[in-house]
């Protein structure tokens, strides 16, 4: 018999910026393997955010991959919920952070990854929806910090 590799949970997070009344999400490429998603998501809306990197705050990553994914410049984010997400391809806990302050038009700067960016206000959302994005989108409607979805 031979042994299984132990897998690993990541940390990750994602963002809410808001901006007149509306939210960012960007639609994930349709291939699965340009969609860079350890959930192995492809053709779902989801808000931006990724992998938290050895050394740095929750809030320098935020501002990072919001940098990295949209070309906006985020400002103060905070943290408002943590959600347990997994699914049979990967295991992540996901910090999700919000901001009202942000400067820059939102541009796909990864299309390999993100095919489009687009502003919604929070009862008029597109699907479907990356799962982490939705709990956490759930999460800041709600006021909820953390719920058990398993």
């Amino acid at each position: 018999m031979e042994p299984v590799a132990k897998k690993k949970v990541g940390a990750g997070f994602g963002v809410i910026i808001q901006r007149d009344g509306k939210i960012l999400l960007g639609m994930r490429h349709p291939d699965p393997d340009k969609a860079d998603s350890a959930f192995r998501s492809s053709g779902e809306w989801t808000l931006p955010g990724g992998e938290l990197e050895f050394g740095e705050s929750l809030e320098e990553g935020a501002i990072r991959e919001v940098l990295e994914e949209t070309g906006i410049i985020l400002k103060n984010p905070s943290v408002f919920a943590v959600s347990n997400c997994k699914n049979e391809h990967a295991h992540f806990v996901t910090v999700c952070l919000t901001s009202s302050e942000s400067e820059g038009k939102a541009r796909v700067t990864e299309p390999d990854e993100i095919v489009e960016w687009q502003w919604f206000a929070l009862d008029e959302l597109p699907a479907p929806l990356y799962f982490p994005s939705a709990y956490a989108i759930e999460d800041f409607k709600n006021g909820t910090f953390y719920t058990n979805r398993y």
